[in-house]
């Protein structure tokens, strides 16, 4: 005797898949959109602790023929001719820069990561991305990245090149705002954009060599060597990605600072050939060392942050 009462309604098709969809098994839990501003401000509380360190490579990279020619004596003749509160000079630019390029470039790889990220399976429920997918997506982040982080940049090198130039040189802009109405004022919008070609080229050598690399050994700690996502893995991953971007982006970075400080307002072509010529080949690893110190914890804080952000947001979502 059938147990089918009267009273029941039968299921219609569009329900039985519902409720298959609801019963499946899932293979992983789906990706979390981040807000868009956490790698922005991760990079700016980064900027805050290694700005001394960005000045005196600027400093150097940009220095005259009677300046110090080491990091330390670099140190040492901004704390003797400025104060300490010369190791923060151009502050306020860096921290423009950082809301603009980091959050651009940190916004657009996370969200691309997402968009494209591999689909799980009941045998591989986390699939990692490639190393190619992710050197592309972090490409594209970091080009969009350096457009917008142009005009900040910019100052940002302005700013801290300022005191090493003779007293007559010096362009004394009081902060950011500053800087970027008098720059406007001054020379046009197109000042803003100086140099945005070599800008925009070492932000995709400095977004797809330290955001890919961090993530790929990242990876490699925890899936190979079984490491946690704790801070330990994210120091050293973090460590390991500031070499390779202050190797990779070392060229370009001296050709930019050269063009955006005013100190070469020549092409391309003709900075790179007479450097070769004045200093030798190894002029595009000038300043490597100060960079280094500079970009590894720089490079550190804002992952170890930007970590720390995402891990506060899963917390605050309760998501694991």
């Amino acid at each position: 005797m059938s147990n089918f009462k009267a009273s029941e309604k039968i299921p219609s098709k569009e329900q039985v898949k519902e409720q298959v969809k609801i019963n499946k098994p899932k293979s992983g839990q789906p990706p979390i959109h981040y807000p868009f501003w956490f790698g922005g401000s991760a990079a700016a509380l980064a900027a805050i602790v290694t700005h001394p360190l960005d000045l005196v490579k600027v400093r150097l990279q940009t220095r005259a023929p009677d300046a110090p020619k080491s990091m330390f004596g670099t140190f040492g003749y901004i704390l003797k001719n400025e104060g300490p509160l010369g190791l923060y000079s151009g502050l306020s630019a860096s921290l423009l820069r950082q809301a603009t390029y980091s959050t651009v470039r940190f916004g657009v790889y996370e969200d691309l990561k997402v968009r494209f990220a591999p689909e799980a399976t009941p045998d591989n429920p986390k699939p990692k991305p490639s190393f190619l997918n992710l050197v592309l997506q972090s490409s594209v982040a970091g080009l969009l990245g350096g457009i917008a982080g142009n005009p900040g940049d910019v100052l940002n090198v302005r700013m801290q090149a300022d005191f090493g130039k003779p007293q007559a040189d010096r362009r004394n802009y009081k902060h950011a705002i500053d800087g970027l109405i008098r720059m406007v004022r001054e020379e046009g919008v197109a000042s803003l954009f100086r140099g945005v070609g070599a800008n925009s080229a070492r932000a995709v050598l400095m977004t797809s060599s330290q955001l890919a690399s961090y993530d790929t050994i990242k990876q490699f700690f925890q899936s190979t060597l079984g490491m946690g996502d704790n801070i330990t893995t994210h120091f050293g991953a973090s460590l390991s990605a500031g070499f390779v971007a202050t190797t990779v982006c070392s060229p370009v970075d001296v050709v930019k600072t050269r063009i955006m400080s005013g100190a070469d307002k020549k092409p391309i072509m003709e900075i790179l050939r007479t450097a070769t010529q004045q200093e030798g080949y190894l002029w595009i690893f000038r300043g490597w060392v100060p960079s280094f110190i500079r970009l590894g914890p720089h490079t550190i804080f804002t992952m170890i942050f930007f970590e720390q952000h995402k891990k506060l947001y899963r917390s605050w979502k309760g998501v694991e």
